[in-house]
C-alpha cells in the first residue's frame, strides 16, 4: 500500500486500504509493523513565499532590461533566495550568480530570512572577486535584504 502511494500513505490511510481490500489487521499492528521497518509518509511541503513584491521600499531602476547575457565577468550578478527542507526545518538560501558566466560567486545559507542572509552572499561574492566599479547586481522585486531589480555598485 505505501509503496503504491508512492510514499504518500501512512498508518492510518494504509490500515484503511487493508481493510477495504478484505484484510483484517488491527490499527495497531500496521503502525507498529511500518514503524519497525522504518516506513514513513512523506511530508507534504507548505509553500513559502520568499518574495515580498508588495511593499513601499523604493524600487530600483531594471537596469538590465532582460538582457542576460553580459561580455564580461563581474558586470552583471544576478540574486535570488529560495528555501530548502531539511531535517532540522527550513533552510533559507541566497545564491548570487555571475551572468557572464553563470558561475556561484557568492552565497549564504541562514534559518531565517533577515537581511545578513544576502548581506553575507554579497559579502562573500565580494572578496572571491573583486569586481571593479560599475557592477550590476540584478534580482526580483522582493525586500529582503533592502535590493530589489538592479541596483549598480
Amino acid at each position: 500500500m505505501h509503496a503504491q502511494s508512492k510514499g504518500e500513505y501512512g498508518w492510518p490511510h494504509v490500515w484503511k486500504k487493508l481493510l477495504a481490500q478484505g484484510i483484517r489487521v488491527s490499527k495497531d499492528r500496521v503502525q507498529r509493523l511500518m514503524k519497525l521497518h522504518g516506513i514513513k509518509a512523506k511530508t507534504k511541503r507548505r509553500f513559502k513565499a520568499t518574495t515580498d513584491s508588495n511593499h513601499n521600499l523604493a524600487v530600483a531602476p531594471n537596469l538590465l532590461q532582460r538582457d542576460f547575457s553580459p561580455a564580461r565577468p563581474d558586470q552583471a550578478w544576478s540574486t535570488d533566495i529560495t528555501y530548502v527542507w531539511t531535517d532540522e526545518g527550513w533552510l533559507y538560501l541566497t545564491v548570487i550568480l555571475d551572468l557572464f558566466s553563470r558561475q556561484v560567486v557568492g552565497w549564504s545559507m541562514q534559518p531565517h530570512m533577515r537581511t545578513e542572509l544576502v548581506s553575507d552572499a554579497l559579502r562573500m561574492a565580494w572578496f572571491r572577486r573583486r569586481p571593479q566599479a560599475g557592477l550590476i547586481l540584478h534580482s526580483d522585486r522582493g525586500s529582503q535584504g533592502g535590493f530589489n531589480r538592479s541596483s549598480q555598485h
